[in-house]
């Protein structure tokens, strides 16, 4: 990998996720890093038959189906191996889409001008969640500008691993900004923008099952269902 692409694939995340998505989280990085992605986020959710969502990115914040594709082929084996689902689960590859999470300093500060939810692990003065502008970051503080209770635009400064999820909201300044960035950059971009809205990835799914061969059906992801924390 180049020393460019070593940048940004080193670049911490600064909010995270707890639990069995953290154990996913520290297998998926370096993989992905590897390739020249990084990770943005890993959600478990359900459990029988849960699904593993490792959402990630290239340099320029998009992820092709070609792309999702291979990072799916390189880490299924690995968490073949390492096992960190206990049961059956269903490994699922995304794009961060539009309306993306916000997990690095970088992110804050990309995306100044648009507006973001913030929720807070702690109340700051009897509140969690934060909802304004992104104006940038200050060291280690996000800068928004929210209302406050009467009503009136009010700069807050929150510390941005103290959040426990950050996303931007779907306006259509976003959705703009994303049509007129896919037109300068590769095919790809154009699919980011989807059919649903704007708020989806790139249109494909491969699910494999035993015995069915693969089933492509349209959607926003590359998934692999597993049995027993096992590819079949």
């Amino acid at each position: 990998m180049n020393e460019s692409l070593t940048g940004f694939a080193e670049e911490p995340r600064l909010i995270a996720e707890p639990g069995r998505a953290a154990r996913v989280a520290v297998l998926a990085e370096p993989v992905l890093a590897e390739l020249g992605y990084r990770l943005v986020r890993v959600r478990v959710s359900g459990s029988a038959g849960c699904t593993v969502q490792i959402m990630a990115e290239r340099p320029d914040g998009a992820m092709s189906i070609e792309d999702c594709e291979a990072a799916s082929r390189a880490l299924s084996p690995v968490l073949d191996v390492s096992d960190p689902i206990d049961g059956a689960y269903r490994l699922e590859i995304s794009s961060p889409g539009i309306d993306r999470p916000l997990v690095r300093r970088s992110d804050f500060e990309r995306y100044v001008g648009h507006l973001a939810q913030v929720e807070m692990l702690a109340p700051i003065e009897g509140r969690k969640r934060f909802r304004g502008e992104l104006l940038g970051t200050e060291g280690d503080f996000a800068r928004l500008c929210c209302n406050d209770k009467s009503g009136e635009n009010q700069e807050v400064l929150l510390r941005i691993d103290d959040m426990s999820e950050a996303r931007l909201l779907l306006t259509d300044a976003l959705i703009s900004e994303s049509l007129r960035r896919s037109k300068h950059g590769d095919k790809a971009g154009e699919r980011e923008v989807g059919t649903k809205a704007g708020r989806d990835e790139a249109s494909h799914t491969t699910t494999n099952q035993p015995g069915a061969g693969g089933n492509r059906r349209r959607n926003h992801t590359t998934e692999t269902d597993h049995g027993d924390g096992k590819r079949q």
